[in-house]
């Protein structure tokens, strides 16, 4: 006779690399709190580090691409009901979907629909404010707790019933708490005291293509030292080719990379928060072709009073943008000359310690694991009460 497998208290499902690192500082807090927590999890290697069980592997669910995605949908869909029958089977007091909306906001649904008698979380709101608003009626009607990282980000559900709870953003953590590496420039053979201009072109191959050559030629006639983010290995060598001269700065001295900068030409992302949150006056490039803006503007209909994430939360223009058809060199170089300025600069980075205000200092996992402790049943743990 096969052995029945004992209940869980909460099964998390994070189903790419983001979601793996911020499911595993959840994890980290969440057993902080009561360390006998019986946690089962579709698991990214950072959170395999973790004494949990691992229900599938988040590999699994990794696919690249739209052909890819079509070759793989048959296995993609025998995946998803085999994952939600053992979500059901093992019975979890709660069910944490971390960001990954395409798969996790339909197994939500899928969940209640089979009768789920536990409580349904999202950790990490999907982009309704930006399209896709469909979204928040499908989160307001299967989920029972929606935990944002951004702000302003409740406001959008203010019409629904749908409790929503802003629990800090994962930045303002580790670079509050970050100490800064004195070695760097010898380590990289930078000037010791001539100001730096950080170029970070982006992460995929077509990113750099686009937006290297640009900010490249921009940044040699800012009369500054110049230092290139390169996020992976294969990245690197890529960057090689455009640019075998400039010094390149491998992922794990990012910071210490922003620590270092005087300005910086940045691909639009998470990155250019991250360099309002170190101080460092940035002009914000993306590089889009016409039929994909086209797309984006007519299709979609995403219009936003800005694109770059520090000026969306702030409601303000923090960082200039240059997006499609403005990303010229010469407007490129009109901001960048404008951010050297004292004045703009001053102003500059006024505005990013006033983004730090709005917010807050608070952890974000810990934060997010209390308000799941809040809603997990008390006959499933001996937890806190906050």
């Amino acid at each position: 006779m096969a052995s029945i497998m004992p209940d869980l208290d909460i099964v998390l499902l994070a189903g790419e690399p983001s979601g793996d690192l911020q499911g595993a500082k959840l994890i980290e807090q969440l057993l902080s709190i009561n360390p006998n927590l019986k946690i089962g999890a579709v698991a990214g290697p950072k959170m395999r580090a973790f004494p949990i069980e691992c229900i599938e592997p988040m590999e699994s669910l990794q696919v690249m691409g739209f052909l890819d995605v079509a070759l793989a949908l048959p296995k993609l869909t025998r995946l998803f009901f085999s994952l939600r029958d053992k979500i059901l089977q093992r019975s979890p007091k709660v069910f944490v979907g971390i960001d990954y909306p395409g798969f996790n906001l339909r197994l939500h649904r899928s969940l209640k629909a089979r009768g789920f008698s536990g409580k349904l979380i999202h950790y990490i709101c999907p982009t309704v404010w930006a399209w896709g608003k469909k979204r928040i009626d499908l989160l307001a009607q299967n989920v029972d707790l929606l935990l944002t990282i951004l702000p302003f980000e409740p406001a959008c559900f203010a019409h629904t019933t749908l409790p929503v709870q802003y629990v800090g953003h994962p930045l303002t953590a580790p670079i509050a708490s970050f100490i800064p590496d004195s070695t760097f420039r010898s380590r990289y053979n930078l000037a010791p005291n001539a100001p730096l201009c950080a170029l970070f072109p982006g992460s995929r191959k077509h990113e750099i293509e686009r937006n290297l050559p640009l900010q490249i030629k921009t940044a040699q006639k800012l009369g500054l030292s110049i230092a290139i983010s390169a996020a992976s290995p294969e990245r690197s060598l890529q960057i090689a080719a455009i640019a075998p001269n400039i010094a390149q700065i491998p992922a794990e001295d990012t910071y210490n990379l922003m620590h270092n900068a005087h300005l910086a030409i940045a691909k639009s992302g998470t990155v250019t928060l991250e360099l309002a949150l170190h101080n460092v006056p940035t002009v914000v490039t993306y590089a889009i072709h016409p039929f994909d803006q086209f797309l984006a503007t007519r299709i979609f209909r995403i219009q936003l009073p800005y694109y770059a994430l520090p000026n969306l939360i702030a409601r303000d223009l923090i960082f200039p943008e240059l997006f499609g058809h403005h990303f010229t060199e010469k407007n490129l170089l009109d901001q960048s000359l404008r951010l050297l300025e004292d004045s703009c600069r001053s102003n500059c980075l006024k505005k990013c310690l006033s983004l730090r205000s709005i917010l807050g200092n608070t952890c974000a996992s810990q934060n997010a694991a209390k308000a799941i402790f809040k809603i997990l049943p008390t006959h499933s743990s001996k937890s806190p009460i906050f």
